[in-house]
Parts: C-alpha cells; structure tokens; sequence
C-alpha cells in the first residue's frame, strides 16, 4: 500500500525521500533524512523507529547494509517490514519481509532505491528509479518528485492513495524540504507537486533565516517591514 524512493544527490551531499500511500499522513512516519549520513524509508507494516536507529548507524561511519542487519537483528515482525537505506557514499540497501502485501517489488540504481508494495505492477519501483537517472541535473527535491510521478503513472498501487511526502536533508539538523499531504481523496503526488512549486522559490530564504537572520528576506506580510 506504499511506494517510495530514497536518493541522494553526489553533487551536493543531499538526501531525500519521496513516498506515497493509501494510509493518511505518510510523512508522520515512513520517510527518515538526516544530513550528512542518510536517508530511510520503513514501510508495509510500518514501525517508525527504524527510522532514527539506522540513521544513528549511518552517522556512526556504517555502511546502508550493516546498518539495516544491525537495526534489523534481535527485532520482533521483520517479516513485517520494507525498508531501504542510502548511506552517504550512495550505497543502498533493503528489506521485504515474507509477510508483504500484496504485489511487492524493490529496485536500485546509481545514488537511489525504490520500492513499493501492494502495487499494480512490479516495474513500478523501476520506473521510478528510471526517472530519478533522467533528472541527474535538478534540484535532488525534484528529482525525486519526479519519479514519485513516474511509480504514479507507471501504475501505482492496487488502489487509490491518499497522502504522500517529500522531505530533503542537506547541511543543517533541520530539513531543507519537509513537505506533506496527509490526506487527499483525489490525487497526493499532485497535491504534493502543487506544494512544492509553492516552496521552492522560498525555500532558500527560511535556510537563511535559521541561519542568519540579519542576512535574510522579509516575510512580505502585513507588519512586516
């Protein structure tokens, strides 16, 4: 009922992930960035604590796979779980659990990995990963929207979503991108998608503010001089 892709981007050092689902507020729980270490996405059945645990492991100096065997091992309903990792050097790694629903399916490419359950097709997680290559010039926030879009038109899930999420680490402990739907009856990658046209060009201006706010922008809003 999820699908997902986790990228990072060699020229900056950024790491995102972009994902989609039937369930509402995907972005509460399913996608973990963290700059300068990684990024993750657990989902199926999903428990949100690996999330912090294997970006703790990442930041510690392992590896996308030994940190995944490491979070994974002594833990109750892995059966359960998909996840996949990014480290920082674009190494991927991933876990489907016996118990997945429905159709279920993960692919990897250069710097990206995706992966999806419950889907219409197994070649979605290919497509995304296919678009995310295409795009190597954007910005990594759009170049992971992008392939969210490309898994949506590739088929998608066995039924409609309803919430969908992007988020982008870069330099700082806060998110660059943190962007969510948590909950649309028509289409999420295109709320999403609406959203992040809204952001992008302020995005800069709210990384200044947190980072000098004598160097930053006005608001442009009533009482705002």
């Amino acid at each position: 009922m999820t699908y997902s892709i986790a990228g990072r981007c060699a020229r900056t050092g950024m790491f995102g992930v972009a994902i989609t689902t039937s369930s509402i507020a995907v972005g509460a729980r399913c996608p973990h960035t963290r700059a300068g270490a990684g990024a993750v996405s657990t989902q199926n059945v999903t428990d949100p604590s690996y999330g912090p645990r294997i970006l703790d492991l990442l930041a510690a100096g392992h590896t996308a796979e030994a940190a995944l065997e490491m979070a994974l091992e002594g833990r109750p309903f892995t059966d359960y779980r998909q996840i996949t990792v990014i480290d920082k050097h674009g190494t991927t790694a991933s876990h489907s659990g016996n118990n997945m629903l429905g159709h279920n399916a993960v692919a990897d490419d250069t710097d990206c990995v995706a992966a999806g359950n419950l889907l219409k097709s197994a070649e979605v997680p290919a497509a995304m990963t296919d678009a995310f290559q295409r795009h190597a010039d954007k910005h990594l926030a759009e170049r992971l929207l992008r392939a969210l879009e490309a898994g949506r038109d590739s088929g998608g899930e066995e039924g409609p979503t309803h919430s969908a999420a992007l988020i982008v680490a870069h330099d700082q402990p806060f998110a660059l991108v943190d962007l969510r739907c948590d909950w649309d009856d028509a289409d999420p990658v295109a709320a999403l998608r609406k959203l992040w046209r809204d952001y992008e060009p302020q995005m800069l201006a709210y990384r200044t503010r947190a980072i000098d706010p004598t160097a930053a922008p006005s608001y442009g809003v009533p009482g705002d001089k």
